[in-house]
């Protein structure tokens, strides 16, 4: 359980915080409601480059690290489809130093020609590096594409092209600074052993003088239902051919979520995953097997794939998957299974109940969810479900008139 309180104020800014009397430090965290799903589709990659940018420094502040150093913290950040978060940790006592930092870097970002120009260069190489000059680099990038048509998880946050990226403006990115990284577009987040009305004094102080910039929603294309099986084949210079079935499943905050995370460790939970147990031990069909949600904030993706052994054919490891789908549609779990997964959902929510870093963080994703009450919820929602909903899940959602399969077909000698 996670107590914790919450303000509006007055420009917007959402701040939730947490007294959490165990720790000695400070995590602050700040979540703004942009990510690649945000994007024009001409101009991809630009929440993942503001990331980058972020870190640049302001007019006030010219090295952002450097006091967060001073103050004997740690900070960093990650974009995703959804939302793109920052975070500090620190001693308590210069919990100011990050509310500092963070307000002025909110509406003060010193952008010229020479930073963008670096780093541009920095996400083009890493789009390069990673998704480009590797093996199975593209991967995800093919699936993405294959299952999705028209709304906008068709691409990665890293973008659809580096050639995006290479090509902003200091006029576009100027744009998206002011359209997104806005006081009601942000959710400030803070776990200490402070009390509460301090915590909220504090970002009162730092942040209230902020002017927010409204800007007109946005309504993004929704995907159609999917009403054909859909496939794609690729041949890569890879060590060994995988196969990756997508289906389209419900939304984040939706009650297929619990039911498909549940599914998927049942599947593939580690060594004793069904995949791993009858695909890789006792067939020798696969040499690593996995299953995944993405649990993104529209509706996601539940995932299926493995890397077939050279003996295998794809049509062995497409038939020995669909087995074990047919299993769990005909609702072939047993008790000890179903609790076995649940009971590990649970023992990870105590677990990451323990760092101060994770209230903070949770904090401000179940915000940005909609629900923050949640965040005291899912152990619940986990344990309600029952065999017959997971049967349910599987024949709705993981049909092939609802999935995309990849092929990527190592290359022959």
């Amino acid at each position: 359980m996670i107590p914790y309180r919450r303000k509006t104020l007055p420009n917007g800014l959402t701040v939730a915080v947490n007294r959490d009397r165990a720790s000695k430090l400070a995590a602050v965290n700040v979540l703004y409601r942009v990510g690649a799903r945000d994007e024009d589709p001409s101009r991809t990659g630009f929440a993942h480059l503001f990331e980058h940018l972020m870190f640049r420094g302001t007019r006030e502040i010219p090295n952002f690290d450097l006091p967060v150093q001073m103050a004997s913290g740690d900070n960093n950040a990650f974009t995703n489809n959804d939302y793109t978060d920052f975070y500090i940790t620190l001693p308590k006592d210069n919990l100011e130093t990050a509310l500092w930092l963070e307000s002025d870097r909110m509406q003060g970002l010193d952008i010229t020609p020479e930073k963008l120009e670096t780093e541009k260069r920095v996400v083009v190489e890493e789009f390069r590096q990673r998704y480009l000059n590797q093996p199975y680099g593209d991967q995800t990038m093919l699936l993405r594409a294959l299952a999705y048509k028209v709304h906008p998880y068709r691409w990665a946050a890293i973008g659809l092209s580096p050639d995006h990226v290479a090509r902003a403006t200091l006029a576009d990115v100027e744009a998206f600074y002011r359209t997104h990284y806005r006081p009601s577009n942000a959710i400030l987040s803070i776990s200490a052993d402070m009390d509460e009305e301090r915590m909220f004094d504090l970002a009162a102080k730092w942040f209230a003088p902020l002017a927010d910039r409204p800007a007109a929603p946005r309504t993004l294309p929704q995907e159609p239902p999917q009403t054909a099986p859909r496939r794609e084949e690729v041949e890569r210079d890879v060590p060994a051919t995988t196969l990756t079935v997508a289906c389209h499943m419900g939304p984040r905050t939706g009650e297929d979520f619990y039911v498909a995370d549940l599914v998927s460790d049942l599947l593939a939970g580690g060594d004793s995953g069904r995949l791993y147990m009858h695909l890789v031990k006792e067939r020798g069909l696969l040499a690593s097997v996995n299953a995944y949600i993405t649990g993104d904030v529209d509706p996601g993706l539940f995932i299926l794939t493995g890397q077939l052994l050279p003996g295998t054919v794809p049509e062995q490891a497409e038939e020995a998957l669909r087995g074990e789908i047919l299993a769990l549609q005909r609702g072939e779990v047993s008790d000890r299974e179903l609790e076995k997964v649940k009971n590990k959902f649970e023992a990870n929510t105590l677990f990451g109940e323990l760092n101060v870093m994770n209230k903070a963080m949770n904090l401000g994703f179940y915000e940005m969810l909609g629900d923050l009450e949640l965040i005291n919820r899912e152990v619940d929602c986990y344990r309600a479900v029952t065999r017959e909903r997971i049967a349910d899940f599987c024949r709705r959602v993981l049909r092939p008139e609802n999935s995309s399969t990849l092929l990527y077909k190592a290359c022959k000698p």
